[in-house]
């Protein structure tokens, strides 16, 4: 192959589980993109854009010419989600057009990207492939969402969880260690923990919220109240969110290169596992090999 055919805007992020699967970009951007802790799509080129379908076709032609093969694919950028019904099923059935076999498709999704999508539709597009989304819930926690400006609450990111599971799709949920500091670490911890709760998603990851870009955006959010927690802290307060678990068949995972200590198991059965190595670096510091600073890779 001379040349990639795929012309990508770029940044380009993926979750590291689809470090095997095709980025096809049918966005650019993220449609909120108002996060304060988020700089993934704040360069000028990355302003929202919905990529035309025929586009989408001509890219994915392209590529079933150079990749016949292809099983897996990621729809990016930031929320391909934010898509219509209508569209994103004309994207599914691109797809399914030039790789009858897909066997997986999966997504970037913010909740509110589910409001106006039906159980129904959201089933339709399992039909079609769209086999899990991941979900930037970030927090349970109503008050550290105002504050870091996510534009949802706990019952935007408890209905579209919910609608998820409900039409067959899998979630994915992403949640930031350390987002609320040293004042909201608790009431985040045990709220994010509720919402878990009650939505039972397949997958829960914890990255560690940072910020290579500067803090000085995030923490206006906060009025000076921002305190961020210390490695230790950080410790405590993930040991509280599985603590506070009452999770039945979710595989959990803490393993992003942000995080300093590496966690990893199914939940409830690894619950205790993982708080006896939680607790084993926070009384035995040494005991447990952590991830140093130089190795986060931020």
């Amino acid at each position: 192959m001379n040349a990639f055919p795929i012309d990508y805007i770029e940044p380009v992020f993926r979750p590291p589980s689809e470090a095997r699967s095709l980025i096809l970009q049918v966005t650019n951007g993220c449609s909120w993109n108002k996060c304060t802790f988020c700089e993934m799509y704040t360069a000028p080129q990355k302003k929202f854009r919905v990529k035309p379908i025929d586009e989408v076709d001509a890219e994915l032609s392209r590529i079933s010419k150079e990749m016949p093969g292809l099983t897996r694919i990621f729809l990016a950028d930031g929320d391909a989600m934010s898509l219509s019904y209508r569209r994103m099923k004309e994207v599914l059935e691109c797809i399914n057009k030039h790789y009858p076999n897909i066997e997986r498709v999966t997504a970037y999704c913010l909740p509110r990207n589910l409001k106006n999508k039906t159980v129904e539709q959201l089933a339709e597009f399992r039909e079609l492939g769209l086999s899990m989304v991941y979900v930037g819930c970030e927090s349970g926690d109503d008050v550290v969402l105002e504050k870091i400006n996510k534009g949802e609450t706990y019952e935007t990111s408890k209905d579209a969880l919910t609608k998820l599971k409900q039409a067959g799709i899998k979630s994915s949920v992403m949640i930031l260690n350390g987002l609320g500091g040293r004042k909201y670490s608790e009431q985040h911890a045990v709220n994010t923990a509720k919402l878990m709760n009650e939505t039972q998603p397949e997958f829960v990851s914890t990255l560690v919220v940072s910020f290579p870009m500067g803090e000085e955006r995030f923490r206006e959010g906060f009025g000076g109240e921002y305190e961020p927690l210390q490695q230790m802290e950080l410790f405590q307060e993930i040991r509280t969110l599985i603590a506070n678990f009452e999770l039945e068949n979710t595989v959990f995972r803490s393993d992003h290169a942000s995080n300093y200590l590496v966690l990893k198991g199914d939940l409830g059965a690894d619950k205790q596992k993982m708080l006896d190595k939680i607790d084993l670096a926070i009384n035995k510091p040494g005991v447990i090999p952590l991830r140093q600073e130089w190795q986060r890779g931020l």
